[in-house]
Formats: C-alpha cells, structure tokens, sequence
C-alpha cells in the first residue's frame, strides 16, 4: 500500500524523489506505508521525466525531495513532481523539502542580486504546490514568500534531547554563532535551563562562505558550549566561532546544526579542530566519505512523519513544538535523540 485514508477517506499519498530516497524510505516506514511507485528517469541531454504508476486522483500528496547536490537537478525533479500531480487531479500537495534550496539568498544585501528564495517559492506555487513543509529555515521570514500554508518544522527538540540527558547543565552555555540564531538559541536556553552567549561577526560581502569574528558576548569561560547552528556548509565559520570561544576560556565546545552540507574541506576542518563533537540530522545524505568520529547524525525522519500525518488529519503541526510550562517540547520522547 503506497498510501493510508484518515477518518474522512482522504488518501494520503508519499512520493519521494531519486535525491534522497533514503529518507523517504525512513519518512514512509515512520507513516506505516510505502512511497508511490514512481518511474523517473533523465533524458540524454538532462531533461527530466516523471510519471507515477498509481492514481493519484483525490490525493493528499506529500512530495518530498531535500535539496541535496546537484541542487537544481533535484530541485527541478520536485517541481515536474508536482506538475504532474496536479495535472493528475491530486487534491492537495505539500511540497516536504527538509532542507529547502537557496534559503540563504533571502534578501538583497547590495543593488542588484536576486531574491531567490522568493523565486523558489514563486516556483512551487506555480507548478502547483499548496503547501510547503521544511526544517530549520535558513531564516524564519521565508515562511512569508509563499502565498499558503508553510509548515516550519524545528530540529531543537531532537537535537537538545540528545545533549540534555548527557551534559551536566549547571556547565552550559548555549550560543548563538551570529545575531540570526539568537531566537533559536533561546528555545534551546528556556529548554536546558542555561545561559546564552553570542558571537558577534561580519561578513566580507566579497567574499562567500567567509567570516570574521569579532567578540563573545556572554559567560563562557570555564564551560561548556554549545554552538547552534542552522547548516554546516564549508565548516569555516564554525570552526573560527569554535577558536573564538577557546580563546575566551571555554572548556570544551559542542557543535550542533540541523543541515549538514559538509562542502569542501568541512570534514578536515572539523575532524581538525578542537571542537569535540558535531550534532546534526540526516535533513542531506552524509556519505561514508563525509563521516568522522566526532560527527553524530540523529534521525529527522519521525518528526517529519508526525508533521505529514498532523496536516493530512487537519491537526496542529504547531502543538508538536509549543512547550508547556517548563519548556519541554511536545514531540514525544520516543521520537527524540534517534541516532542512526
């Protein structure tokens, strides 16, 4: 069976597309059911084609793809996705991308760049997505180039999950690596009951994937730090805030990020560098070649199911993360801190 009904027989559907069938497979186990039977292939000159060997008339569809390399290849793949689905009268599709492409380019910060992460959004809309679900976005404001609903899912409660039953938190400091991060940063505080710090830097406009750190604002002398972050792409940035906090007395520096892109020399850097361990999710494939002793890979897959299976029953993706009194975060503790 490649999809389930809910209590109004509405059919939700899985498919999942060649970036990261993995993860679908992982996603689809999560939900009880299997993704849809999809013939996709590439033409000799790149073009893509698509096309499913079910019914999807009447669907709830879910298409997922994180935008894993080659970017714009996988990108495009969902988008015909979605084409054919609602030329194949599915009744609605969520578009899941767990790591959503071009996130960064999310404003102009000179005369003459693009928006494209607008554009991006711009794109799914016309090809027929009614809804959009990622994780940890690169900034929250891209919920608003969407013109429908956006579900953003946070990774913090299996990331802090992890951490919280393992440190002795009367020693942490969380910090935010740049002022981007610092609302993040304090759900992770309310969580773990601990103080924050801040890195405060500038970036050389000329220069992509570079910073220069500037100063630690906040108490980290002496303890443990915990460094938040959206994606590790290059490792640059991260090791420099990771010496920064080294310099300033820290005993021991802890790296989390939901996205590991672990592009160029990520992986020598950080297996390198003084940090002593590196948190993320398996929002991207990590080859064999791309893992380290100090990375440890937690698994995104059940909250993302719980997400797909609370919008295909009309329920509340947002109750998933409102905390309680004493900020704990509602995802169950089973689904929390699965290391894969």
């Amino acid at each position: 069976m490649s999809g389930m009904t809910g209590p109004s027989e509405k059919k939700l559907m899985l498919f999942s597309g060649r970036g990261y069938p993995e993860l679908g497979q992982e996603i689809a186990g999560c939900l009880g059911i299997e993704p849809t039977p999809t013939r996709a292939y590439d033409f000799a000159n790149g073009e893509i084609f698509v096309r499913f060997l079910e019914s999807v008339r009447g669907s709830d569809a879910f298409v997922l793809q994180s935008h894993t390399a080659p970017i714009n290849q996988w990108i495009m793949e969902q988008l015909i996705m979605v084409d054919a689905l609602k030329r194949a009268s599915a009744k609605r599709i969520t578009v899941v991308a767990p790591f959503f492409g071009y996130a960064r380019q999310d404003k102009k910060s000179r005369g003459r760049e693009p928006i494209s992460a607008r554009l991006m959004a711009d794109l799914f809309l016309t090809a027929g997505a009614d809804r959009l679900m990622a994780v940890d976005l690169h900034t929250a404001q891209i919920q608003g180039f969407f013109d429908g609903p956006v579900d953003h899912l946070l990774a913090e409660p299996i990331l802090a999950a992890y951490l919280e039953n393992k440190l002795d938190l009367s020693t942490v400091t969380v910090v935010a690596p740049d002022a981007g991060r610092v609302r993040i940063c304090e759900r992770w505080t309310d969580r773990l009951g601990c103080p924050l710090a801040i890195i405060h830097k500038r970036r050389d406009p000329d220069i992509a994937n570079q910073a220069r750190v500037l100063e630690v604002v906040g108490q980290v002398a002496g303890r443990t730090c915990i460094v938040v972050d959206d994606m590790i792409d290059t490792g640059q940035t991260i090791v420099k805030a990771a010496e920064t906090l080294f310099e300033q007395g820290a005993a021991q520096v802890i790296v989390t990020a939901t996205h590991a892109v672990l592009s160029g020399p990520a992986v020598d850097l950080l297996k390198n560098s003084r940090v002593s361990e590196v948190i993320v999710t398996n929002t991207l494939p990590i080859s064999n070649e791309k893992r380290f002793d100090k990375l440890t890979v937690l698994s995104i897959a059940p909250l993302i199911a719980r997400a797909i299976s609370e919008v295909f029953s009309d329920g509340s993706v947002t109750s998933l993360f409102d905390s309680p009194a004493g900020g704990t975060a509602r995802v169950p503790a089973e689904e929390l801190a699965r290391k894969i």
